[in-house]
């Protein structure tokens, strides 16, 4: 296992990534779009069954499909900490609209609320390849079961805040105001950066040996 403070900063960068409380807005215009069609508590539930099916499934058998696909762990963390960077850069920049990769596709016209809490806003709205890398790189960096069962109690608690805010999004809304919600996916931008930077880091020591040594001898 790795210790209680990894495990506190997957927690924060998890949630940062996910971001459920900056994708209010997104998430409440995707359902207006179906005016009284839709059952806002269900759609909630569903939505985090969703997020937390992908993010669990991704945990037990991300690794193994990277190694059908001949895919190195440190080429995963290079390319994984590339994209999230880019998802804090547009969090950073653009915190009125969703991050990277995490742009909801427009809503059909027969589209129920079962089918829209899977996509786009289960997929890829909260669980967005961002949130996936994340979970991969982590849970290569431990083994055992104490390690998995401590990534899952990650995702539920991840999974807990996406349903408190998904199901309080109108009272949030109007309570926050824009402003607020702003400011915290900025915040979560600076944090999903730091993530994203060191993440990188680590894939190219991997990928690079050479390069460990020589940063610890410039050090």
């Amino acid at each position: 296992m790795l210790d209680w403070a990894e495990y506190s900063k997957l927690f924060i960068g998890l949630l940062a990534i996910v971001n459920p409380f900056g994708v209010i807005p997104i998430y409440l215009g995707v359902l207006e779009q179906h005016g009284a069609r839709v059952d806002y508590p269900a759609t909630a539930r569903r939505t985090t069954l969703v997020v937390l099916a992908v993010l669990l499934v991704t945990l037990v058998s991300g690794e193994f499909l990277l190694r059908i696909f001949g895919i190195s762990l440190s080429a995963f963390r290079v390319a994984g900490g590339i994209l999230l960077l880019l998802m804090a850069i547009d969090m950073l920049a653009h915190s009125e609209r969703a991050p990277r990769g995490q742009q909801p596709v427009p809503a059909q016209a027969d589209d129920s609320h079962e089918s829209i809490a899977v996509v786009p806003l289960g997929m890829p709205l909260l669980a967005g390849p961002g949130a996936i890398s994340t979970v991969i790189v982590y849970a290569d960096l431990g083994s055992g079961v104490g390690h998995y069962l401590a990534l899952t109690t990650i995702v539920l608690g991840v999974g807990l805040a996406v349903y408190l805010c998904l199901h309080s999004a109108l009272r949030i809304r109007g309570f926050a105001g824009r402003t607020s919600m702003q400011v915290t996916t900025r915040l979560m931008g600076l944090i999903t950066a730091a993530i994203a930077v060191e993440i990188m880091g680590n894939g190219l020591a991997g990928l690079f040996p050479a390069l460990r040594p020589a940063a610890i001898a410039g050090g």
